[in-house]
This record gives structure tokens, sequence and C-alpha cells, in this order.
């Protein structure tokens, strides 16, 4: 994580404006902001519902070989752009501390800068900065934040869905998912609507940058579609800014769905991107 960002106080000890990237660093990577509606919901999914869409041989050869990423202790990673993380509650505590600099008992420890401690008094107040509760609040609250509800689809749009199955899209972004038995009743047996299989994919040298838990470089967690038409920078960089620009740069696993979808008739191609658009 490079801060692009300093407190006042730091500055004056430093004299620098943000982190600089390491002369060591053999890649680097950008990422947008990820939306959290719907996570909760995401969470829920039993670990088994997402392990049964794996095909990391491709044994039924349809050119998609998804696989689950791992953290390092075996759990099942389903959070960020290559599910490196296996809870809210670590992606929460996780985000506080890179994204903000902000400690908790999860994430005790202060980040460094260029590899170094933070200079001494720059950082007054006492580590953790948040009280666990003040962590398990924010959880719950991420958790119950709802996925927004698809737009009413006329015929044109009923019509893209089906294209969207028949060209191979579904084959990653699976359209639902079932949460498990969970005592809050919010997450509690529902259909997501989620357009994701929480699976690594490998999308092709193109897309590449780094690598993350067991992500390689080209893998990356099939991105959740729910609340799409709320999104200006697509892909995990934001190198896309529309839907069709987003499915042309689709490659590796994806090829195949990405030709299709090329091949498509104007009619057709315009129905799938409105049924997209409604998501």
């Amino acid at each position: 994580m490079i801060q692009d960002s300093v407190t006042p106080a730091l500055h004056a000890v430093l004299g620098i404006e943000r982190e600089s990237v390491p002369a060591a660093a053999t890649d680097s990577a950008v990422r947008t902001t990820p939306s959290l509606l719907g996570f909760g919901l995401l969470e829920a999914v039993p670990d088994a519902e997402i392990l049964a869409l794996a095909d990391p041989l491709d044994r039924n050869g349809d050119g998609i070989s998804g696989r689950p990423d791992r953290t390092a202790d075996g759990r099942l990673g389903r959070f960020g752009r290559k599910a490196q993380v296996a809870t809210l509650r670590e992606f929460n505590a996780g985000a506080f501390v890179n994204e903000m600099g902000i400690t908790s008992p999860t994430e005790p420890h202060e980040q460094t800068i260029d590899g170094a401690p933070l200079p001494a008094g720059v950082d007054p107040t006492p580590d953790p900065e948040l009280t666990q509760d003040a962590v398990d609040a924010t959880t719950a609250f991420v958790q119950l934040l709802a996925p927004p509800a698809p737009l009413p689809r006329s015929f044109v749009e009923e019509r893209g869905r089906v294209t969207f199955v028949l060209i191979g899209c579904a084959g990653c972004h699976v359209p639902a998912l079932v949460t498990g038995f969970n005592r809050v009743s919010a997450l509690n047996l529902k259909i997501v609507q989620a357009y994701t299989d929480l699976l690594l994919h490998d999308m092709g040298p193109d897309l590449a940058d780094i690598c993350l838990g067991t992500a390689r470089p080209a893998e990356y967690r099939t991105e959740p579609l729910m609340g799409l038409r709320f999104k200006t920078a697509l892909l995990h960089d934001g190198r896309a800014s529309s839907i069709a620009a987003a499915i042309r740069l689709h490659g590796g696993e994806a090829a195949r769905a990405r030709n299709r979808f090329l091949a498509l008739s104007l009619a057709q191609r315009s129905a799938l991107l409105r049924f997209l658009s409604g998501l």
C-alpha cells in the first residue's frame, strides 16, 4: 500500500507529500474503491456453495477454471479484488489501517513510510486507536448494507439477460447465490443476485499486475455486478469507463465470452448492455 497523502505532522518531520514507490518494486497496481453493498450477504454464502462452482482443471471443457483463494491459515477468501480476505471483520480492519492509518485490536500495528516506522511524536494517539466495540459496530453496519435491487425489466432487458447466459458470461458472473442459516434474519437463507462466483479466474496478461494471497498476477475474483449501474470506473483498476469497454478488455478465461459479445448483432448487444445497466 503506497499512501498518497500524509498528515501535517508527518509532513513537518519528513518533508514529504506522499509515500514513494520503493525502488526495489518489481510491479505495482491501482485499485478502485469497491462498493460495499451486499457484502454481508456474500459473507453469509456457505463455503460449500462457492467451492461447488470451482473447476480448476476445467473438467467440463468450457474454458473457465475458477478456483478459490485461501488465506495463510487455509480459510476461503471472498473479499478484495483477489479474494485474499476471508471475513468482513478483517476486510474492515485492514481498510482502517491501510487506507486511513487507524489501528484496531485486529490490526494493532501502524503502517510504515517507505519501510520505516512512523517518526516519534507524529501520532500521539495510543494504539489501538479503535476499540473492539467500534470495529464490531462498523462490521455490523457494513454487514447490513443492502444491495440495490435490479431495475424492472422490459422485453428488451429480459432478452439481454438471456443473451448474458447464452454467450457464457454467467460461467463466472453466476446470477444467484444462496446464503446459509444465519442468526441475522436479513442474511438467513436469502437469494443473492450478486452475479459472481467469488472465485479466481485468469483474465489474461493485459490485465495482470500483482499477486495477493494465492492469486497470481492475472487472476482476479469475479467482480459482483449487483449495483453495476452506479459504477463509473470499471474493472479492478478503473481503466474502463463503460460496460462495453470493460467487456472488450476481458481476456484469459473470459476471452470466449468476450468474442461472442463482439460477434453479437447490434440489437443483441444493445439488449445485453441495457440488461447490465439495470443491475
